[in-house]
């Protein structure tokens, strides 16, 4: 019997659109789930409790009034939940999930054995996120379905080590599900992500600069004039090390000096919390180097499937080359 989630195999391209704080909204998950690969968003995306039900449930109709229309399944969505002490809506939201029995669940900052057994009681599958060995024994302890590698370079709150590292690592002992996150900005990426063994590639930034995304005009622009270079790993922004833009930083009137300290800046009363910093301050990853427009959904899907099929092609050619 598999220990891999049967809709892996129904998906158009094995990728997740990872969920994105203050980016992601219910037209970017439709359109994710439309064309056949998972769309996610953060439940703190809405301000509410109640707006988070509003969203849910224009997400759920609009991909039954798709799957009624076409014929075709859509895939399945996800949620984002902060099992954390500071996050005040967790019982509240999580109730909710249960009850739109939401397919997908990402849990970050805690692997809680209750808030999993809740989702597995309705049918839902968890996926955590993790960027070192230690989170991930605690998560696969909790009973997660699968594990969201998040290696260096990737966008938001990113780790360090590198990918091929991880997930070798990480596949010791954890035989479930396995997602990558970090650089993964093409079809070529996403198949290098199953090459070292993910069953999925989580991509973030890369569906910033998509029509659907709640990102600024000035946002996706900065992504596409950025280098890998251009992307800093700083801790001074919310506390914890995240990547940002360095031009971001620098229009906020942050200085190298500042970075050097490595400890969150005091932005005083008109940006004192972490969503007004992330408004101003824009996060991604080191993959914006090979991000050079901002083009809708369907589009983009579809230039990922071709690149993806023609790096898989490649690769059988390879096994040509050298002998068995």
């Amino acid at each position: 019997m598999s220990n891999k989630p049967a809709f892996i195999k129904e998906l158009s391209l094995p990728a997740v659109a990872a969920p994105m704080f203050l980016i992601s909204g219910p037209q970017l998950v439709i359109e994710c789930c439309k064309n056949g690969i998972v769309g996610t968003f953060p439940a703190l995306n809405q301000r509410t409790s109640e707006g988070f039900e509003e969203w849910l449930i224009e997400i759920k109709s609009a991909l039954q009034a798709f799957e009624e229309e076409t014929g075709k399944k859509a895939a399945p969505f996800g949620v984002n939940l902060i099992v954390h002490q500071t996050n005040p809506r967790l019982e509240a939201d999580l109730k909710l999930c249960a009850k739109h029995k939401v397919p997908l669940i990402i849990t970050s900052l805690g692997a809680v054995s209750q808030v999993v057994d809740t989702i597995h009681s309705y049918g839902g599958l968890v996926f955590h996120d993790i960027i070192k060995k230690r989170h991930a024994e605690k998560a696969a302890e909790a009973g997660v379905d699968g594990l969201i590698l998040v290696a260096a370079g990737a966008g938001g709150h990113a780790g360090t080590i590198n990918p091929m590292t991880l997930v070798a690592e990480i596949k010791k002992f954890f035989h479930k599900t396995i997602l990558l996150s970090g650089c993964i900005s093409t079809g070529r990426d996403i198949a290098s992500a199953l090459q070292m063994g993910a069953d999925l590639a989580y991509m973030g930034t890369r569906f910033i600069n998509t029509n659907e995304s709640k990102a600024t005009p000035e946002y996706r622009q900065m992504i596409i004039d950025a280098g890998a270079s251009d992307v800093v790993y700083t801790a001074s922004i919310s506390g914890v090390h995240a990547n940002f833009l360095a031009a971001s930083l620098k229009a906020a009137g942050i200085t190298e000096e500042d970075l050097k300290k490595d400890v969150k800046i005091d932005f005083g009363k008109e940006m004192n919390t972490e969503a007004k910093a992330w408004k101003t301050i824009w996060s991604a990853g080191q993959g914006s180097a090979l991000i050079d427009d901002s083009i809708a959904v369907t589009e983009l899907v579809t230039h990922l499937k071709v690149e993806f099929k023609e790096a898989i092609e490649e690769q059988m050619k390879v096994l040509e080359t050298y002998p068995k």
